[in-house]
């Protein structure tokens, strides 16, 4: 609720504001990077496989940068790393739009996605991770709003990149990203305490109240009593176990983001308006389940709703592979969307549940090494295996198979113990 006993809470700002930034970089590269794949495909004739690497190795190179930048995260706050990955992504994209080999194609992608993974995802979930506890799913799941609202939008974008030219949109989403950007980043604040405030806004004889009808109700808790450092959360079974499930979903997020307009274009042969309704309504769905998924993920078992979304996803990925009609193509949409929105927010509630707040940036920087694996592996896959059948078919139904199984690992993923606790009660025996 933006307010609370009559008072507005300044952290549902932060929300709005990180929306913007993820809006802002999805906008412009996440939601677009089939457009971009596609047109490059046209002009120097690459293989699937050569432009499915570059998207991975970038995505390596993130992953790899990730423990670092989740340090520097909470060493320096937020906003300073958002406005960093801005001007980095800024730069990006003017290198790409003077690429004319692979080679220069692989340089500045890096860029790019280095900029971009700087600057959204991470330190806006760190802020909003840091500004809310009982209502945590939801604010994560309304602050990825922005990236699921610039995929309504990147249909106009990718209709830029076919009529003036990909060139001239990349030189444009160079200046775009800092005047949309960098207006939105000034209030992400890292957390409440900056201010004077509380989680959740609330004082502390609230906050005492709560938990007191917390316990009394016998409701299950929302976070750790003491927090974990890095490497503690690291020693647990918990941290591996929601990593791989993580990993095993970015397999199906990863290749869609990179080839499913080039699958619906060239060979389901739809036309490119229509591929970008089929994207709408993937989107749409992905706002309702973000909504829903928030709201449900701070009334019930988070691990519930992540095992269900990924055999949304890998059910939706089967269609989309098998079924190339109109209805099945529908299917994938809905499924994939609404598995995605539902699912994305509640990977770093469950990591904030569970190890708490003060070292998130840098555990979840950890885990980007781990997810990596996911985000590399979905789009080379995808590519390599069409390259050798002529088809999607088959890298898409591996895909989809090992997201199945990655459901597993949310299975078993339960809540740790902590070792300062364990180590308390032995004292205490």
């Amino acid at each position: 609720m933006p307010r609370r006993n009559g008072r507005f809470f300044f952290g549902w700002i932060v929300v709005a504001a990180g929306a913007g930034v993820e809006f802002t970089v999805g906008v412009l590269l996440q939601q677009v990077l089939g457009g971009y794949a596609a047109a490059l495909t046209r002009e120097f004739g690459w293989s699937r496989g050569s432009i499915g690497l570059g998207f991975s190795l970038s995505r390596l190179e993130n992953g790899i940068l990730g423990p670092a930048q989740g340090w520097l995260i909470d060493r320096f706050g937020p906003r300073a790393i958002i406005r960093a990955g801005l001007v980095i992504l800024a730069i990006g994209f003017a290198l790409f739009s003077l690429v004319d080999s692979l080679v220069g194609f692989y340089l500045a992608i890096g860029v790019m996605t280095m900029g971009a993974g700087i600057a959204a995802f991470m330190p806006v979930t760190v802020a909003v991770v840091h500004w809310f506890d009982r209502s945590r799913a939801r604010a994560l799941g309304l602050a990825q709003v922005g990236t699921a609202v610039a995929g309504l939008l990147a249909p106009l974008v990718i209709l830029a990149i076919t009529g003036l030219g990909w060139r001239q949109v990349a030189l444009a989403s160079s200046v775009a990203v800092l005047a949309l950007g960098l207006p939105a980043s000034t209030f992400v604040r890292g957390s409440p305490t900056e201010m004077g405030l509380r989680v959740d806004g609330l004082s502390e004889a609230e906050e005492a109240r709560r938990r007191e009808a917390d316990r009394v109700a016998e409701r299950p808790v929302t976070s750790t009593a003491i927090d974990f450092s890095a490497r503690e959360a690291l020693r647990s079974r918990a941290f591996w176990l929601v990593s791989l499930g993580h990993a095993s979903a970015l397999f199906v997020v990863s290749a869609v983001s990179v080839h499913i307009f080039l699958h619906l274009t060239g060979s389901l042969g739809y036309s490119d308006v229509q591929a970008a309704v089929f994207l709408g309504v993937m989107t749409l769905s992905q706002i309702v389940g973000q909504v829903t998924g928030g709201f449900l993920g701070d009334r019930v078992n988070k691990r519930v709703i992540a095992v269900v979304a990924m055999g949304m996803h890998a059910a939706g990925l089967l269609l989309v592979a098998h079924v190339g009609t109109i209805p099945g193509v529908l299917g994938w949409a809905i499924l994939h969307g609404t598995a995605w929105g539902a699912r994305g927010p509640l990977m770093a509630a469950i990591r904030a549940d569970y190890f708490g707040r003060s070292s998130f940036g840098t555990i979840m920087g950890f885990s980007s090494i781990i997810t990596m694996v996911g985000a590399v592996g979905g789009p080379f896959v995808a590519g390599v295996l069409y390259d050798a059948t002529g088809s999607y078919a088959a890298g898409f139904t591996v895909i989809a198979t090992l997201a199945a199984c990655g459901s597993a690992f949310f299975v078993f993923a339960t809540r740790p113990a902590h070792p300062r606790h364990a180590t308390v009660r032995v004292a205490n025996g």
